[in-house]
């Protein structure tokens, strides 16, 4: 791991639109360096997404210099010195050096400081306190570096303050070594997360959800979770009878077939079956309506899915379930086959959803009354009686069989 940037390898670094910020700020000669993810991403070699700027300059500031360069300047966090500059299209915060004056375990009261040492004293971690000057130039006040490369999510300082003035920073601590760790949990970190854990109550649903399905979506969140869990962290977050077997057998299909994981799918494999745990669920975490919906259809299914599905039995089932959850049902029953042997089957499942096309049912109401029905609800039932026919028929385009089906349920049912 290099202990500086190269902006000629860095395309985020010399972007039109980092560019245009960085000369806004600095225009007089003042400092501003890129912190956080940004800067960790690049020293490990991995994608930049977000860009975060650090600058002496107070916020007021910050907006006039960047609206005064035909900048947008959208306060998106200025109760705490975060200002969103907008260049070209592109988002990149902007946030004056700060110190935490008060705090209550969700949110601080800060005031703005020149001093860098004293911006990073306050940080989370270790990995997350590493500046880069626009040249490349690397300052790490609080060690992060040496952390960085030995996988190791350490708190800036002590961890139970830390924990103290937001203790959303438990969560992250499991979060960041699920993506950044390796081998345990740093002792300390994980001794102050355990004795902090009742201040978990005090945050917002939003929070909790945001954290949970960051570390779902790590590539392997198995260690994470087990310290989680042996901690008895997890349960104040998810206090259910939790698979984490499920889980990790679903991250080991994920792996072994180059899947993208998928946090929503996870939470799902972690849950009993059980609709009323799957509310509670969607209700703590303030999951969204379709999230909220996903894992209420795992925890509600009752369609039979195994590995040896035929053809005309998975096109029934995709009519009647969508795509979508026909593929969650298949990822869970596999992660809950204990046969290796049968990857192939599943993936085969997987496939055969990813190509199907819905057919749409040829008859509708007209069709109903030529046959002598009138208008009303018995419509809608004795579709529902044909439509039933043609999905096991396996979709018969026989316009002439269906319309004899459908003579015979009106003779059947309305007369």
């Amino acid at each position: 791991m290099t202990e500086r940037l190269d902006p000629a390898r860095e395309a985020w670094m010399t972007a039109p639109a980092t560019r245009a910020v960085l000369a806004a700020l600095t225009s007089d000669g003042t400092d501003a360096r890129f912190v956080g993810g940004a800067v960790r991403n690049a020293l490990l070699g991995a994608p930049v997404a977000d860009i975060d700027i650090a600058t002496p300059l107070p916020p007021d500031e910050v907006a006039r210099r960047l609206t005064g360069a035909g900048l947008e300047a959208v306060p998106t966090g200025i109760a705490h010195g975060t200002i969103t500059a907008v260049a070209m299209g592109k988002p990149v915060e902007v946030t004056t050096l700060r110190r935490d004056v008060t705090t209550d375990g969700r949110r601080a009261t800060v005031a703005y400081t020149t001093d860098w040492e004293e911006d990073a004293r306050r940080r989370d971690f270790t990995m997350n306190a590493i500046f880069a000057a626009p040249d490349g130039e690397i300052f790490d006040p609080a060690n992060g570096i040496a952390d960085l490369k030995a996988g190791r999510v350490r708190f800036v300082g002590d961890p139970v303050t830390r924990i103290r003035e937001d203790y959303l920073r438990i969560l992250r601590l499991f979060r960041f070594h699920a993506w950044y760790g390796r081998g345990e949990i740093e002792r300390a970190a994980l001794a102050a997360a355990t004795a902090e854990k009742g201040g978990l109550a005090q945050l917002s649903g939003e929070r909790v959800r945001t954290e949970i399905l960051k570390l779902l979506a790590a590539p392997n969140p198995g260690v994470a979770l087990r310290a989680m869990a042996a901690t008895g962290i997890l349960a104040e977050i998810l206090p259910w009878n939790l698979s984490l077997a499920r889980l990790q057998k679903l991250v080991a299909i994920d792996k072994a077939n180059f899947f993208a994981p998928d946090a929503v799918l996870r939470l799902a494999a972690l849950l009993p079956a059980d609709e009323a745990v799957a509310r509670a669920c969607a209700d703590r975490l303030k999951l969204s309506n379709a999230e909220r919906a996903r894992i209420r259809a795992v925890a509600t299914a009752t369609a039979k899915i195994v590995s040896y599905l035929s053809i005309r039995e998975v096109r029934k089932l995709l009519y009647r379930l969508g795509a979508g959850p026909f593929k969650d049902l298949v990822f869970l029953r596999w992660a809950e086959d204990p046969r290796e042997s049968s990857a192939m089957q599943w993936r085969a499942l997987l496939a055969l959803a990813d190509a199907w096309e819905r057919p749409e049912f040829p008859l509708d109401g007209k069709d109903v009354m030529v046959a002598g029905v009138k208008e009303g609800p018995l419509i809608g039932k004795i579709l529902a009686e044909v439509e039933d026919w043609w999905i096991d028929s396996d979709f018969t385009d026989d316009r002439f069989s269906l319309i004899e089906r459908l003579k015979a349920v009106v003779q059947a049912v309305a007369y």
